[in-house]
């Protein structure tokens, strides 16, 4: 199936705890956004548009000829920022829209499209995300990976940085190796929406889940909205939020030879 039209925004924050100025923190010769943008590029995307909140972040787009946009600087989240997009540039509630984060710098562009086609092959779904196989104990117990456990058709049940599904009965014995007979999968931190969900869903107050676990998407789960997730078709590369993966992402890069 070809890939449907669809934008792509990428939401950059240039404040970070971890990392201040990240989006502009060069990696390989290019800021981390410009390569970022890049992936969205090298996708199906009719159109793209960085969302910011800092006027050097704008200058920098600019100069590689970017379109951005600047938000509010009260904005609480990237979904709030793509909302503004949204009502900026007029796009009707049935829009398809990529939210490609600004700290993904080697997400691979052929998930950027699937995502768009998995929503766009689901009308009554508002969300869609993407998943792939955990294969090892230590990715399994970090907490700084997130985790979905999904039902027989694909929905999302949960998203955790706890290990899940617990196997009670394997992990008793041992949690040296994982168990053969369910499926560990790591969460992929690229969404789709609709327009129209998302504009409904930034109006949601903030669900337990969500603030205890600090996954946004639990929100939707928690008022009672389907999350499509497919298992990606290629591994994607690491995000950056800390120094650390810096170094991961530009070894990730060399490989490619970006």
């Amino acid at each position: 199936m070809a890939a449907p039209d669809f934008k792509v925004v990428i939401p950059a924050r240039y404040g970070s705890t971890r990392l201040p100025g990240k989006p502009l923190l060069e990696i390989a010769g290019k800021s981390l956004l410009r390569h970022v943008y890049e992936r969205a590029r090298a996708s199906m995307a009719a159109e793209i548009v960085v969302a910011t909140d800092d006027e050097r972040i704008v200058g920098a787009c600019e100069s590689f000829g970017a379109d951005v946009l600047l938000t509010d600087a009260a904005h609480h989240s990237g979904s709030e920022r793509i909302v503004e997009v949204i009502a900026a540039r007029g796009w009707k509630d049935d829009t398809l829209v990529v939210n490609l984060q600004g700290d993904e710098p080697c997400m691979p562009s052929v998930l950027i499209d699937q995502v768009a086609r998995d929503l766009a092959a689901r009308p009554s779904v508002g969300m869609a995300t993407l998943a792939c196989p955990i294969t090892d104990t230590e990715t399994l117990f970090d907490p700084h990976t997130v985790k979905v456990v999904t039902d027989a058709t694909g929905s999302a049940l949960y998203f955790s940085r706890a290990p899940i599904p617990w196997h009670r009965d394997e992990f008793m014995r041992s949690t040296k190796s994982l168990p053969g007979t369910v499926r560990f999968l790591r969460h992929i931190g690229l969404y789709g929406y609709r327009a129209g969900f998302l504009k409904r869903f930034v109006q949601w107050p903030a669900a337990p889940l969500e603030v205890a676990e600090s996954l946004e998407q639990l929100r939707c789960l928690w008022n009672g909205e389907a999350i499509r997730v497919s298992i990606a078709e290629r591994e994607s590369g690491p995000g950056v939020d800390t120094a650390a993966d810096l170094k991961r992402a530009l070894a990730y890069l060399a490989l490619e030879g970006a």
